[in-house]
């Protein structure tokens, strides 16, 4: 391409549809972003390390001293959009063409398209996912393919969901685009090709631009994106305010900032989601040495274990104080099609999580799959009835402390099942990333980039903590788990699946009995793809 920007390389093939994203004015976009911002990104990513190193040595993170005024004042976000009032259920999914569908046709309230943890971020789909949204927004985007039966085509319905984008965290480069020799940031990458291109007309047609920030472990990573939000606001000549973003708390070190965080991105804040998965994998991350800090099978942690109930309880008061939505979680649960017994079971699951949130006071979920969009829309309905919102629930009886985030329990039990399962999540999940599908469904469970994170992390840590013992007495050692996965990769062939599994047991070897953690699974397999 001739027409890149001075000092930008491109190293990946850019078809005659790719270039139609990849326009002169949008890269540069790009690039202007890239050159304001990617000097503060390394300066966040740094401080991430040096605060990994402390808290390996036993720190222990707590509320910031020098923010308290901020906890302490009285003040509030700037009202939302009418276009995300009601969020009562949110439903989430990668950036491919039958997802896009069939997500802004769920009958849910909110669709959040993926660029990260549910998508491999092959070139391929993240400008693809670029050229769907662009599509889908000018109601344009149709998909045809062949059945048994015979050809399907998927339309937009005249009502669809309103439409959130979650870009790739500041952690994530876009490898194929450099500037100045560097990668760039492939959250900046993500956000300045959709916002060039939509921007202007979702604005027209009332419902946008909007987006969800992951993976954020301080309130300076919010400011970074808000002051993104300012420039490129005043780049495509929107005005200020006009980008409203979510904000996803599933980092520890974020749930201790979460007043801050809101306050940062006060002009363009739409409230907090509690990202259950990645809060969980972000514990065992950041305790990983903790001698006493063990947690038992990942099945056994759910939303009412001590530590989970305090964030959940801490983000739903903290939003509703400044008048900012609170978004609960989503549970991995879908239904199951061939066996009523476990889909009613499943299905039992799905309800009471949503149940719980509503009667807690969130104003929406998440869910993954269309069929669960009307059994969740009931339970939020059942508690809101014709409102909107349940920020009149103030929840003063809640008075969380710091202790009460580090409560890791449940420490048992640790089972063999549960070590099985972790091992076989772990490569089913990696084997279907290599080869292109960022979301996955594994034993009646969407599993995406998050809960994988949780198996692989949850084995290397067993290994190392002096609790990592199953109930029967066994220790568990790195010997042990390489004897398991022979015999889980096994399992996983025989059940004819489709994925790179012979290369990503290796990768799940090595990453869970190393002797260095892996920050993130995804960026050494982001190499290979």
């Amino acid at each position: 391409m001739n027409h890149l920007p001075e000092g930008m390389t491109i190293n990946a093939e850019i078809t005659p549809e790719f270039a139609e994203i990849l326009t002169p004015d949008a890269l540069a976009l790009v690039a202007r972003l890239s050159r304001a911002f990617e000097p503060r990104r390394q300066e966040l990513l740094a401080a991430r390390v040096e605060r990994a190193i402390r808290l390996d040595a036993g720190e222990r993170p707590d509320f910031l001293a020098e923010t308290k005024a901020i906890r302490d004042g009285d003040w509030k976000i700037a009202p939302v959009p009418e276009a995300l009032h009601c969020r009562r259920v949110e439903i989430t999914g990668p950036v491919e063409a039958k997802m896009v569908i069939n997500a802004f046709n769920s009958g849910a309230d909110s669709y959040m398209t993926d660029f990260e943890d549910s998508n491999a971020p092959s070139w391929t789909n993240q400008i693809q996912g670029q050229i769907n949204l662009k599509a889908a927004i000018r109601r344009t985007l149709t998909l045809t393919q062949q059945t048994a039966a015979g050809s399907k085509t998927y339309r937009l319905n005249d009502r669809i969901a309103t439409l959130q984008v979650r870009p790739r965290g500041w952690h994530l480069d876009e490898k194929h685009v450099l500037l100045d020799g560097r990668r760039i940031s492939g959250g900046l990458f993500d956000f300045a090709l959709f916002l060039f291109h939509n921007g202007h007309e979702q604005v027209a047609r009332g419902a946008g631009p909007f987006f969800y920030l992951p993976k954020m472990e301080s309130h300076l990573e919010a400011r970074l994106w808000n002051d993104v939000f300012v420039m490129a606001q005043d780049e495509v000549g929107l005005p200020q305010g006009t980008i409203k973003g979510t904000v996803l708390i599933e980092t520890i070190l974020a749930a201790f900032e979460m007043d801050e965080i809101l306050y940062e991105l006060r002009e363009h804040s739409a409230g907090l989601n509690a990202g259950r998965w990645d809060y969980i994998f972000s514990c065992i991350k950041k305790f990983k040495l903790d001698r006493d800090f063990c947690l038992a099978d990942r099945a056994k942690v759910t939303m009412t274990a001590p530590f989970m109930r305090s964030y959940a309880l801490l983000l739903l008061k903290t939003c509703h104080k400044r008048g900012a939505p609170a978004i609960g979680g989503m549970s991995a649960l879908i239904p199951i099609k061939n066996d009523p017994v476990k889909n009613e079971t499943a299905m039992a699951g799905i309800i009471a999580d949503k149940k719980r949130d509503a009667m807690d006071g969130y104003d929406g979920g998440w869910v993954a799959h269309p069929g669960l969009v009307e059994p969740s829309m009931k339970e939020f309905v059942a508690v809101l009835g014709d409102r909107l919102n349940q920020f009149d629930k103030q929840k003063p009886e809640v008075d969380v402390q710091g202790s009460e985030l580090l409560n890791f329990q449940p420490e048992a039990p640790i089972t063999e099942a549960g070590l099985r399962m972790n091992i076989n999540v772990g490569i089913h999940y990696l084997g279907a990333w290599l080869a292109g599908n960022g979301c996955v469904p594994i034993h009646n469970l969407m599993e995406d980039a998050a809960t994988a994170e949780i198996s692989r992390s949850q084995v290397w840590q067993w290994i190392r903590s002096p609790k990592g013992v199953l109930e029967d007495g066994r220790k568990i050692t790195a010997d042990l788990v390489k004897r398991l996965v022979p015999e889980e990769l096994a399992k996983i062939r025989d059940g004819g699946f489709d994925g790179k599994f012979d290369r990503a047991a290796d990768i799940f070897t090595v990453m869970s009995t190393q002797e260095a953690f892996e920050e993130f699974l995804t960026l050494p397999l982001y190499e290979e793809i």
